[in-house]
């Protein structure tokens, strides 16, 4: 055998070896962008449901909750009201209108099974509702009143403290690059960063 063809098969295997390294890591990429991506559609389904529960929260108590126990107790105990408001308009005699609206209370509705019901939600733990997925740790909430333009308003956002993606930073100047989150500290907003 001569130097040629081993040089030959040295360089064969080498190369047969480069490209199932780089076939490999290729591959190991794309399934932890895969992991990734089913992780965080996990958890923007979570925050969804938190932010549902927290705007009925919010319309049936006038404030948002950081509590997660009262939550938790309103969607599986709390009761929506369903109202029905009629305006009668009154004409005045000098040519101005006056408004009457009437309200009338129809009925009272359980927040988890018009919310949250079983079909829409089978898996959903209500009880677990503060977990992230598959850390398993707390979503960190915050619910307050804040004076924007001289009128005080409810303000909540919830955010992911561990987020699976490691390149989600805090720091980012790119909104959904942030770890995902719904809601503003300083806006009036229940928007989510993730692309909604």
């Amino acid at each position: 055998m001569n130097n040629t063809k081993i040089l030959t098969y040295v360089f064969l295997v080498i190369a047969i070896g480069l490209a199932a390294y780089l076939v490999n890591l290729i591959y190991s990429d794309i399934e932890e962008k895969r992991r990734i991506a089913e992780i965080e559609a996990r958890v923007v389904e979570k925050l969804k449901i938190i932010r549902d529960a927290e705007i009925a929260y919010q319309a049936v108590h006038g404030q948002y909750t950081s509590d997660w126990d009262k939550l938790i107790s309103f969607i599986n105990n709390g009761k929506i009201y369903v109202i029905e408001k009629k305006e009668e308009i009154i004409p005045l005699d000098y040519g101005a209108d006056s408004l009457v609206i009437h309200v009338d209370t129809l009925d009272a509705v359980n927040v988890k099974d018009s919310l949250f019901s079983v079909e829409k939600y089978p898996d959903l733990v209500i009880d677990e509702i503060y977990m992230i997925p598959e850390s398993g740790k707390k979503f960190e909430i915050f619910a307050d009143k804040i004076t924007k333009s001289g009128v005080t308003v409810d303000v909540i956002e919830v955010r992911d403290v561990d987020p699976v993606d490691k390149t989600r930073k805090e720091d980012s100047d790119i909104k959904n690059r942030k770890p995902l989150r719904f809601g503003s500290r300083t806006e009036i907003t229940t928007s989510g960063n993730w692309g909604e």
